[in-house]
């Protein structure tokens, strides 16, 4: 539905993005993750077509929206909801009144404008803030105010950033109850989310940024270090860890610990593994999508995958022991 070719983005002449291909098929819920500064709103304005390119180009339904007037025309059918949305300094139902009326519908002036922005306000839990002024509202309410003007818009294709960024708990139940009628409803989704909990649970499709680029692995267990000169095997410092990698490279280099690929053990490990962290088990939460997520102060937090069943073998709970392992070719290194 969404795709990006060869696309590209800088800001005042310093690149900030470059996606050589990207597809975002239709009816999927798609998380964006990554650190602060590596590339996710940038790329979601660019799905948006709110800003163009330096080069490259965005295809919606197939084809390439390059000329103004087509920029405009899929507009109306992909929305973003910004981090840090803007309202218009008037009431909250007005807002969102004043966004249909300016997408086309005359009628949202009427009761029947009315009815249908007070159901989308019921949706996010914000009825009681119809009318007061938008620009009184807290930062969590200001996101759920400008979600509820996104779904009155009804989008094919709707674009949220860091959602969550101000959200409490009521509004992280309204949030995951829209998705829900989203998904069932079809509509493509792309979230992003500094969070890895929340998009593993949200989207059926992960994808992380890095310094402006996809990256091959997830934003957990990595570590920025420089490799001495040198080929094989190696013994690197990753914050307060030593590791053992394999690789020819020098330099700056990132290195990456997959959770799928670490070891989880109650007892030393009795095995060739040359790299094995002893710790404590601080956090253990269900990834959903089947598997836990345990993450382990061993030094620094790592972030191992595991089976629910291998969970209750092992006998492990926040506060247990634990050791975790990674062979030396297993690190990667980019």
């Amino acid at each position: 539905m969404l795709a990006a070719h060869d696309l590209t983005h800088s800001y005042r002449g310093r690149p900030v993005l470059r996606v050589p291909a990207l597809d975002i098929a239709g009816g999927s819920v798609t998380a964006l993750v990554g650190p602060n500064g590596s590339g996710k709103s940038t790329l979601l304005r660019l799905l948006a077509f709110l800003e163009r390119p330096t080069a490259g180009s965005v295809s919606l339904d197939g084809h390439r929206v390059t000329t103004g007037r087509a920029r405009r025309a899929a507009r109306r059918v992909v929305t973003l909801v910004e981090q840090h949305p803007l309202l218009f300094d008037l009431s909250v139902l007005e807002n969102l009144r004043y966004a249909m009326r300016l997408h086309g519908e005359r009628a949202m002036g009427g009761d029947e404008g009315r009815r249908r922005a007070m159901e989308a306000l019921e949706r996010l839990g914000v009825a009681d803030l119809a009318d007061r002024r938008a620009r009184q509202l807290s930062g969590g309410e200001t996101q759920r105010v400008a979600l509820a003007r996104a779904l009155l818009l009804q989008p094919r294709v709707l674009l949220l950033d860091e959602p969550l960024s101000a959200a409490d708990r009521v509004a992280r139940n309204a949030l995951a109850a829209v998705l829900d009628e989203l998904r069932a409803a079809g509509v493509t989704v792309c979230l992003s989310s500094h969070q890895l909990e929340d998009a593993y649970r949200w989207s059926t499709r992960l994808l992380a940024l890095a310094d402006g680029a996809l990256s091959p692995v997830t934003p957990e267990n990595l570590f920025r270090t420089v490799l001495p000169p040198g080929t094989g095997a190696r013994v690197v410092r990753a914050g307060p860890l030593e590791l053992m990698v394999v690789t020819d490279k020098t330099g700056p280099v990132t290195l990456a610990i997959s959770p799928d690929d670490l070891v989880v053990s109650a007892t030393p490990l009795r095995t060739s593994v040359r790299n094995q962290f002893q710790g404590r088990v601080v956090a253990i939460s269900d990834d959903g999508r089947g598997h836990v997520r345990l993450t382990a102060d061993v030094g620094t937090e790592l972030v191992a995958r595991i089976t629910p069943a291998a969970l209750a073998d092992l006998g492990l709970t926040v506060g247990s022991p634990v050791v975790l392992g990674i062979k030396a070719m297993a690190v990667r290194v980019f």
